[in-house]
Formats: structure tokens, sequence, C-alpha cells
């Protein structure tokens, strides 16, 4: 199902080597070029006819030494949890040169349904899912382990490998239950302990070392642009 914050783009990558993660799928497939990727700890290389799936909050480095062009899905839709183990299907893959040629002549309505035709291509029409009993995440008992452990960020893999879940499961998870992508509910609950901390009388300095900013700059910050 496509949601208001699916977004189809062509990118072009250069040798400049990136690195950053996202409270949302991405959804990558070679076009041309060789891009090369390193997600959660495993090297890949996407060429033309490739392509994965990067969970959300997993940090993902990235360069294209001569250059690479791919077919880019940011999308918030949960179902795509299901095919980040999966390659794209010859479907999939066949519908991502349509959908790069909507993306550079600006065809609206191809781009509209795009995503949602992309998801339900990628898998094969043969594949099934075992349903497994869904299981409960105590939500207080998991914000008091990441509170407890603030100082050193936890990452939505730690968090997720804390309740037995993937990265992708958690932040499907979190939305469903929480209303916000994952990073946002462990950014709250930092902001949260850190103004219980200052009316306390802890100082700024010591609060951001406590809660995990690397400065009292970066603290301040933070704050304010969650307008606490």
């Amino acid at each position: 199902m496509r949601t208001a914050h699916d977004h189809l783009s062509v990118r072009n990558y250069g040798a400049s080597h990136g690195s950053h993660d996202h409270d949302h799928f991405q959804i990558l497939i070679g076009l041309g070029g060789v891009l090369e990727l390193e997600l959660a700890g495993r090297g890949q290389r996407i060429t033309a006819g490739q392509g994965c799936v990067v969970p959300p909050g997993e940090r993902h480095d990235f360069e294209a030494r001569h250059g690479a062009r791919c077919l880019v899905l940011d999308s918030h839709a949960s179902d795509w949890a299901r095919a980040s183990k999966a390659p794209p299907s010859p479907a999939a893959l066949a519908l991502a040169s349509y959908l790069a040629r909507a993306c550079t002549e600006q065809l609206p309505r191809a781009r509209h349904i795009g995503p949602t035709l992309l998801l339900e291509a990628w898998l094969p029409p043969t594949t099934t899912l075992a349903t497994r009993p869904r299981r409960d995440i105590d939500w207080e008992a998991l914000a008091r382990w990441a509170l407890s452990r603030a100082s050193s960020s936890p990452s939505v893999s730690e968090l997720a490998a804390r309740v037995h879940l993937s990265a992708a499961q958690l932040a499907a998870r979190c939305r469903a239950e929480r209303g916000q992508s994952t990073q946002q509910w462990l950014r709250e609950l930092r902001l949260a302990q850190a103004r219980a901390w200052r009316d306390e009388g802890v100082t700024v300095a010591e609060v951001a070392r406590r809660s995990g900013y690397r400065s009292p700059s970066a603290l301040t910050a933070a704050r304010r642009r969650a307008g606490i």
C-alpha cells in the first residue's frame, strides 16, 4: 500500500563516500554502473539489474568509484519488511526500468502508483510467508533498557535485538503501535529524561553526557527542534 511518504527518484552516485541511516525503508535498484554498499557489516555491489532493501535505522556506507545510477524508493510502507530478505523478481526489475523513465520524464500517474506496483512485483507470486505468532513488545521495559544505556546511544538494531525482532520489524511495530518511527520514539525518551535531569539540577554538560549527546549545544539544539 502506498503511503503519503513514498518517493520515487533516479539518483546518480559518485566517488564521494557517504554514510547515513533513515527512519524509513530505502529500496535501491541498479540502472547502471556499480554502487558499493556496506549494510549491517556486509558488503555488496549493486549493478544494473540488482537491488536491495535497506531497513529503517540501519546505517549504511556507500560509494561509486566510477559512478552509478539507481532507481531509489523511500517508503514508510511496513510491508517492505517482508521483502527485505529477498532479491527483486524479474518483474520488479522490468518495472524499475519503466519507473526510472517515469521519473526522468515526469510522468505523475506512474510515479504515484509506482511504489505500490514495485512492492507487489518484488516478491514472486509463488512466495508464501509463514504466519508466526505476534510477539508482544513491552514498551515500558524497552524504554527503561534504552535509557539505562542512553550515554552510549543504542542503535535501532540493538533495540530490536532486545525484543527478538529485526530492525525492520521493530520499525513497523513502532509505527503501528506508537504512531512514530523508532528513532523518533527513542529521541523523545532521551529528551524527556534529559529534561527530568535538568529539573533535578544536573548541569547541562552532565545531562548531555548521560543522554548520549556529543555536547551541551547538541542537546540544546535537539530540545529546540523538539519544542522542549
